[in-house]
C-alpha cells in the first residue's frame, strides 16, 4: 500500500511563511519508522504492508506538527493495492519504461 501525504502546521504567527522547520518534524517520524519512503516539495509518500502499519506512521506524523502548532492540514491519498510490495519505485520505472519506448 501507498500512502502519499502532505501535512502542513496552520493557525501559528511564526513571524515567516516558511513551516519547514514543523514539517521537518513529520519527515523524521516517517525517516523514523523504517518504511520505504520519498520526500518531495509537496508530498512525501510511504509504502507499507497494512492499512494499519501506513496509517500510524501517517498519524504520528500529524501529532509531530501539531506539538508546533493550534491547527495542521492533511491531505492523503492512497492506493490499496493488497499482495504488491515494492511499488514506491516500480510505479515510477513503469512510467520511465514506457516513456522510452517511444
Amino acid at each position: 500500500m501507498l500512502f502519499a501525504f502532505s501535512i502542513a502546521p496552520a493557525g501559528g504567527d511564526s513571524g515567516t511563511d516558511s513551516v519547514s522547520e514543523i514539517v521537518a518534524e513529520a519527515v523524521r517520524v516517517v525517516r523514523e519508522s523504517g518504511l520505504p519512503n520519498e520526500t518531495t516539495a509537496m508530498f512525501t509518500t510511504i509504502e507499507s504492508e497494512t492499512w494499519d502499519e501506513g496509517m500510524d506512521v501517517v498519524k504520528r506524523a500529524v501529532e509531530a506538527v501539531q506539538a508546533h502548532a493550534p491547527r495542521v492540514s492533511l491531505v492523503l491519498k492512497a492506493d490499496i493495492r493488497p499482495g504488491h510490495s515494492g511499488q514506491l519505485k516500480a510505479k515510477v520505472d513503469r512510467i520511465e519504461e514506457a516513456l522510452h519506448k517511444e
